[in-house]
């Protein structure tokens, strides 16, 4: 039987380093700057990360260049702890992200598992320091203890059997995003191109047909702002019911329950559209069960029930304008911005029609998210076993 020994993340790596700390000028032209915020389900989405130039990419890049095979991961603020294995060869500089540079695909996997494991979320949950913004300072995290196998052998099984798991995970995202992208596409049919049924049989003014209304969002759908609960009252132990700050716990389509709180302030209800209120602006993400809102969040629900419509018709909306883009259009959205948000809205009979076949899709689309919640879980359950030697491979 293999033995075990622990080392720190700086033994492990071949260095721990930090990105920047400062915000660097946003430009038109230049290399993208990634944040904790592109970090979510162990992947690094650079859709909306922001520009920044040559210079200031080459200044933060001359201590923390991001290489093939290291790991990011988030050291303040929303979404702490959340890490990424860097998987092709980046162009891109980083921000307020630890850098573990190891340049191994096996031994990277390794970290980036015992960092989302039970063990390492909770050694990162203890270390945190500061009150208002929490944050883990980079010396603790070269002291971050990670159990390793003497035999590279059994390091390299444990980590091809989890990435079974994370492959068939990969897979059911794809298909979401391909369900999500049927339902956007008919829904610009109808309502961006105009092709709704009965638009042969209507008149149109101005560009808007007969009978749609401009309404105010608050004026289709009930609203709620976020309010943060003292940090006093957090925790990871599932005390009280789940809180959602900000973008850094969304899942791919619904939210991923982490943090709990025993304070509620402000409450999203299941089925809830949340919509991030801080940048970046305007992503969407729903609630399966009752929430905490924070700050950073707003929980919408369509007056008439119509959530499916609502939530296709803010996909739109903001992917349209660009307001989720770079961020650069919005850091933040006021409540009275958000409630006086305008659409020209079609007449309840369209609106129920498209919501009808907008809802089947989405039903599918819990389907398939319940079948990654089961290898989730699965892989989980497993994760501890085979990286503290209990189950051998």
């Amino acid at each position: 039987m293999s033995e075990w020994k622990v080392l720190t993340a700086e033994d492990f790596c071949d260095s721990v380093r930090d990105g920047t700390h400062d915000t660097p000028k946003q430009v038109e032209c230049g290399y993208k700057l990634v944040t904790a915020k592109h970090i979510s389900n162990g992947q690094i989405d650079l859709s909306d990360a922001y520009l920044i130039s040559e210079s200031d990419y080459l200044k933060i890049n001359e201590r923390s260049k991001v290489e093939r095979w290291d790991v990011l991961m988030s050291m303040i603020g929303n979404g702490l702890g959340k890490s990424a294995v860097v998987k092709d060869n980046p162009q891109y500089a980083i921000k307020n992200l630890a850098l573990f540079k190891i340049g191994d695909e096996t031994r990277a996997k390794w970290l980036h598992y015992y960092l989302s494991s039970n063990k390492g979320q909770g050694f990162i949950y203890n270390s945190l320091q500061g009150s208002g913004q929490p944050f883990i300072s980079l010396s603790l995290l070269r002291k971050f203890p990670i159990p390793v196998p003497d035999d590279e052998k059994i390091m390299r099984k444990v980590v091809a059997t989890l990435s079974r798991y994370d492959s068939l995970i990969e897979n059911y995202q794809k298909q979401i995003k391909l369900l999500e992208e049927a339902a956007q596409r008919l829904y610009k049919e109808w309502f961006v191109n105009l092709h709704f049924p009965g638009h042969e049989n209507t008149k149109i003014v101005d560009g808007v047909p007969e009978g749609w209304e401009k309404k105010r969002l608050s004026d289709i759908a009930n609203i709620i702002m976020g309010q943060s609960p003292k940090s006093e009252f957090y925790n990871t132990e599932g005390d009280g019911i789940p809180f959602h700050q900000g973008v850094g716990s969304y899942g791919y389509r619904f939210v991923v329950d982490n943090v709990y709180s025993t304070s509620f302030t402000r409450i999203a209800e299941p089925n809830s559209i949340l919509f991030s209120v801080r940048a970046p602006v305007g992503r969407l993400n729903i609630t399966k069960n009752k929430i905490v809102i924070g700050r950073g969040l707003a929980s919408i629900n369509h007056k008439m029930g119509y959530q499916s419509y609502l939530y296709y018709l803010l996909k739109e909306k903001f992917f349209k304008d660009n307001i989720i883009g770079n961020g650069a259009i919005f850091a933040s959205i006021s409540k009275d911005e958000l409630y006086n948000l305008v659409f020209f809205i079609p007449s309840d009979e369209i609106v129920k029609r498209y919501d009808a076949i907008a809802n089947k899709i989405d039903k599918n689309i819990q389907y398939v998210d319940s079948q990654i919640r089961l290898l989730t879980e699965a892989r989980d359950r497993l994760l501890p076993k085979l990286m503290g030697g209990e189950i051998a491979v």
